[in-house]
C-alpha cells in the first residue's frame, strides 16, 4: 500500500511542477506564489479548526494536534527556509525550460548527503557515494544541453537560481530530519503553510505591489488552483505512505524524485521543447543517480 502511496506521490509531484509551468508563463512571479500559499492555507484551516474544536478528525489522518512554543519556533524556521526555495525555484521556472529545471531540482538528494557529511558528520559507502557523483555530473552534463538553447550556465541568473532552490531544499530537508522525529507531520506540514502566508504578506505588498506596473501583469488562471492542490495531495500522500507498516524513508524518496518524468513528457508534448534526445540522456543520468543513492540506503 505504502507504495501505491509513494507512486501517487511521485505523480501528483511531477503534476505540480507542470502546474506552476503553465501558472507562471508570461506571468508575474510573486502574486502567483502568494496566492498558492494562501490556496493552501485555506484547504487546511478548516482540518485545524476542525481538530481544535471538535472531535470529528480524532485519530484521523488529518487531524492537526496543538504543538507548543518550541515546535512552532522550529516551523517557522522551516517555513523560512521552503518559501525561499520557492522564490528562487518559481523565478527559474518561469524563465527556463521546463526540463532542465525539474531535472536539476531532482539532484536535490546528492546536496542533502553533502549536507548529511559537513552537518551530521554521516559516512557514505559506495553506492551513496556513486549516486552522489553521478547526480553532479548529470548538473554539469546539463550545461551542454543548456548552451544547445543559448544558456550559459555560469552567466544565467536563472540558473542560479535554480540551484540556489536546489540547495535551500536540501537544508530544509536536513531540517525536517529533526522536525518529524520530534513533532507531528501533520502540524508541521499545516502550520509551514500557514508562517509561509505571514512571510509572503510583506513580499507582496513591498516588493511587488508599489513596481507592479514596471514588471509583468498579473493574470489570473486556474493552472494556479491546481499548483497548490497538486503539492498538496502530494505531500500528503507522502507523509501518510512513511506512517504506515514496512514503509521505507529511502524507497518513498527515492520514487518520489522518480516523478520528474511527468515534466519531461510535458516539456515534450505540452512546451514543445528541443532537443529531447540530450535531455532524455542526462535525465537518465539523474534517474541513476537517484537509483544508486537508493541502493546506499
Amino acid at each position: 500500500m505504502w507504495l501505491i502511496l509513494a507512486a501517487a506521490s511521485a505523480v501528483t509531484l511531477g503534476a505540480y511542477e507542470v502546474a506552476k509551468k503553465l501558472a507562471l508563463e508570461n506571468n508575474a512571479v510573486i502574486p502567483v506564489l502568494f496566492l498558492n500559499v494562501a490556496i493552501g492555507v485555506a484547504v487546511f484551516l478548516p482540518f485545524n479548526l476542525l481538530s481544535a474544536y471538535t472531535e470529528l478528525l480524532d485519530g484521523t489522518a488529518v487531524y492537526v494536534p496543538q504543538i507548543n512554543f518550541t515546535a512552532h519556533a522550529a516551523i517557522v524556521l522551516k517555513a523560512f527556509l521552503v518559501l525561499s526555495s520557492w522564490v528562487f525555484a518559481y523565478y527559474a521556472m518561469k524563465h527556463l525550460p521546463i526540463i532542465i529545471t525539474t531535472a536539476i531540482k531532482s539532484t536535490q538528494p546528492a546536496f542533502i548527503l553533502v549536507g548529511a557529511i559537513l552537518v551530521f558528520a554521516e559516512r557514505l559507502n559506495g553506492y551513496q557515494w556513486a549516486g552522489m557523483i553521478v547526480s553532479i555530473m548529470a548538473l554539469m552534463l546539463f550545461s551542454f544541453a543548456g548552451k544547445k538553447e543559448g544558456i550559459v550556465f555560469g552567466k544565467n541568473k536563472w540558473i542560479w537560481c535554480i540551484l540556489g532552490a536546489t540547495i535551500l531544499g536540501a537544508v530544509s530537508s536536513l531540517w525536517d530530519k529533526h522536525l518529524v522525529i520530534s513533532y507531528d507531520k501533520i502540524a508541521v506540514q499545516v502550520y509551514t503553510a500557514y508562517y509561509q502566508l505571514l512571510l509572503m504578506i510583506p513580499l507582496l505588498l513591498l516588493l511587488w505591489y508599489p513596481r507592479r506596473k514596471n514588471s509583468t501583469p498579473f493574470k489570473w488562471r486556474r493552472s494556479i488552483l491546481w499548483v497548490t492542490l497538486f503539492l498538496t495531495v502530494s505531500d500528503f500522500l507522502y507523509f501518510y505512505s512513511l506512517s504506515l507498516d514496512g514503509a521505507l524513508v529511502s524507497v518513498v524518496s527515492t520514487i518520489r524524485k522518480a516523478g520528474v518524468v511527468v515534466p519531461f513528457f510535458a516539456g515534450i508534448i505540452l512546451f514543445r521543447e528541443k532537443h529531447i534526445t540530450t535531455k532524455a540522456i542526462l535525465l537518465g543520468f539523474v534517474l541513476l543517480g537517484m537509483f544508486l543513492l537508493y541502493l546506499g540506503s
